[in-house]
């Protein structure tokens, strides 16, 4: 049985069939490492910011796209698709940077929606306005705008280089809620400095915000990044695999059951990661997760809004 609300199920619920998230790279900036902010960014964030980093390689966003629809489309034909644009901060820069590329990835074929990656603050009303019309005027069915928070504490939010407070992040997903943009949060687990207690005030925080959907990530630290070099020289110690288990059985009976759980792990690039090494097996944290549910009864929202089981629907 499933014990929480997917992405998968999300989709199938709304479409009725699987839609696969696409990852693009609009070799896009971000502040905290042109200079704006800093340059030296996240402490766990390396020179893909998060991405595949094909859009430095020379690739087009129409090339990214094709080459990952005909490898999905090989194991499904029925499969439809949402563009993603993950790498670093996709509504930094102009407004005209940012409509231009909103057309034209809202142009690519069988694109269903949009999926926009950025910083709480690289967003402004008019931005906010350009989400929300290139939907409309693309027909595509939905628009997810994905912020990092991060944390809900500033004294982690300075420690870690973000650049930005939690007030910022809060003010971000209420302007882009009230305008009708579905906002997916994410939340870190296993910041330096914070223990159970503080990752669990971040989850209330969070969901006590007009958010849409929520990913929570185990951290891991990444090649060529400030937590690499902290891990190496002891400063730094990742959580075990069993300790990441046992915080997300107690942070998603406190979610409640309408939002999507867009991911519960964190999805290390091939050759970039550090530690821990269980960062990279995803089935067997999917695994032990499941196990741990059930043996201890809990579901996503069982302490928020759905006491009496496991929504069937979570399965889609």
């Amino acid at each position: 049985m499933v014990r929480w609300h997917t992405l998968a199920a999300y989709f199938r619920r709304k479409y009725g069939m699987r839609v696969q998230k696409i990852p693009l790279d609009a070799g896009s900036a971000c502040p905290n490492r042109d200079g704006l902010l800093s340059t030296q960014g996240c402490i766990f964030c390396n020179a893909l910011g998060s991405g595949s980093g094909l859009g430095g390689r020379g690739l087009s966003l129409a090339a990214q796209w094709q080459a990952w629809r005909q490898k999905y489309h090989a194991e499904d034909p029925d499969r439809r698709f949402l563009a993603y644009l993950q790498s670093f901060s996709n509504t930094y820069g102009s407004l005209e940077r940012l409509q231009d590329l909103l057309r034209a990835v809202a142009a690519l074929p069988d694109c269903r929606g949009l999926a926009v990656g950025t910083r709480p603050d690289c967003l402004s009303p008019a931005k906010l306005d350009a989400l929300l019309r290139a939907g409309a005027e693309a027909g595509v069915a939905e628009i997810w705008l994905e912020l990092g928070l991060q944390s809900a504490h500033d004294a982690t939010l300075a420690r870690i280089n973000r650049g930005h407070t939690a007030a910022c992040a809060a003010r971000a997903v209420t302007e882009a809620a009230a305008r009708g943009l579905l906002v997916c949060g994410h939340l870190m687990a296993g910041l330096p400095g914070e223990g159970e207690a503080a990752f669990l005030e971040s989850v209330d925080w969070a969901v006590s915000l007009p958010l849409h959907g929520l990913k929570l990530h185990n951290v891991y630290a990444p090649e060529g990044t400030e937590l690499a070099r902290r891990y190496r020289d002891g400063r730094y110690q990742p959580l075990e695999r069993d300790e990441y288990v046992d915080l997300l059985c107690a942070a998603l009976p406190r979610i409640p059951s309408r939002v999507v759980m867009h991911r519960l792990q964190s999805d290390p690039a091939p050759g970039e990661l550090v530690a821990p090494a269980w960062a990279a097996l995803k089935r067997p944290l999917m695994t032990d997760l499941l196990r741990a549910l059930h043996a201890r009864d809990l579901w996503q929202g069982c302490r928020a809004d759905v006491p009496e089981g496991p929504p069937a629907w979570y399965g889609g």
